[in-house]
Parts: structure tokens; C-alpha cells; sequence
């Protein structure tokens, strides 16, 4: 599905209607999002296929996330920064609540099972397995782990900004310094 700006606006406005009134009709979504329930009708139909609008261009996001990064190419540390910052971008902020508010066990895939976020899945496991093989990750951990560590601080940092627990002006760094790092205090020479 091609879309406009103006659709990709509406489908911004209706990703956070839809996390901040779950139960809403969709005449209450389409006042949330500022449109006439007409508009809204006309654009999905009924509010399953919204959700799967709504779903299928999160999945959209994510792959663009990725095509924005240099995964393959940059110093790992350089590319997990940059990594980082695209999935934390105000650009794609609407759509990782929405997805954050989606999330079911399956929304990955379950025993391997192939779904629309594959090539992103396939993309992380990539990154994480080449920043192992170059020596900027441990190898004690497999690469399917550090994604699934990866989503989980991402998702955790979007869920405490919008929950006000975290300030968005340092959440990049924080990030990296706990994916790089972790929670222990560095430890001064004595």
C-alpha cells in the first residue's frame, strides 16, 4: 500500500488513538485523530482492517529503520549508535508505541515461523552476529539473544518516555551505554 503523506499522517494520529483509547469505536478513533468518522471509513473500513493497516505499516517502519542504518558497512559500535537513533527518531516514534501496544508473543514469530518482520529480524541477527565475528560483541551470547535484547530495551525506553519515567534527551545514550555496558558501576583503579 502506497501511501501519501497526508495517509501516513492519519496513520500516525491513529496509531496513538488507538494506544490511548483501546476500546474506542471508530468514530471515537477518527475524533482522536482528527478526522470525520467518514474520512476514517472510507480509508479502512472497519477497525480489524485498521488495526491491519496500522500493523502491516509499523512492519513498513521497522524495514525502513533498517534500510536507514548501516548495518553491514559501519564500525559496529558506530552502526548500533546509528541503530539506536533511527529507531528512536521522532519520525518513527508513533509507530513503535503503536507496535510496543500491539505486541503479541507471534509478532515475531513463533518456532521459526516467518512473518512481515522477518527481513528486519534477519537483519538484526545479521548485525549482531557480524559486530560478534569483528570482536565488538561477546560471543557468549548468541545473535538471536542480542536482538531479542535489543527490541526489548527499545520498546522498554519508548514505553518509560511515554510513561514520563525517561527523559527522551539522553535515551539514545543511555541505551548504548547499557547494551555496551550494562548496569554495573564502572569501577575506579585504585
Amino acid at each position: 500500500m502506497s501511501l501519501t503523506p497526508q495517509d501516513e499522517r492519519l496513520i500516525k494520529a491513529l496509531a496513538l488513538a488507538i494506544v490511548d483509547h483501546p476500546r474506542a469505536t471508530l468514530k471515537e478513533l477518527a475524533e482522536s485523530a482528527g478526522v470525520s468518522k467518514a474520512t476514517l471509513h472510507r480509508f479502512c473500513g472497519t477497525r480489524d482492517n485498521l488495526v491491519q493497516i496500522l500493523e502491516s505499516h509499523g512492519d513498513t517502519v521497522l524495514n525502513r529503520i533498517i534500510a536507514a542504518t548501516n548495518l553491514q558497512q559501519d564500525e559496529p559500535q558506530e552502526a548500533l549508535r546509528g541503530l539506536i537513533n533511527e529507531h528512536l527518531a521522532p519520525a518513527h516514534r508513533e509507530m513503535l508505541v503503536f507496535l510496543l501496544f500491539q505486541y503479541r508473543p507471534d509478532t515475531f514469530g513463533i518456532n521459526g515461523e516467518a512473518t512481515g518482520l522477518q527481513p528486519y529480524i534477519d537483519a538484526l541477527d545479521a548485525f549482531f552476529l557480524r559486530g560478534q565475528q569483528a570482536g565488538a560483541f561477546r560471543i557468549d551470547i548468541t545473535a538471536a539473544v542480542f536482538s531479542e535484547l535489543f527490541l526489548t530495551m527499545i520498546f522498554g525506553m519508548i514505553d518509560a518516555e511515554r510513561r514520563g519515567r525517561a527523559a527522551s534527551a539522553n535515551s539514545a545514550n543511555v541505551l548504548e551505554q547499557m547494551f555496551l555496558h550494562g548496569a554495573a558501576a564502572a569501577v575506579s583503579p585504585k
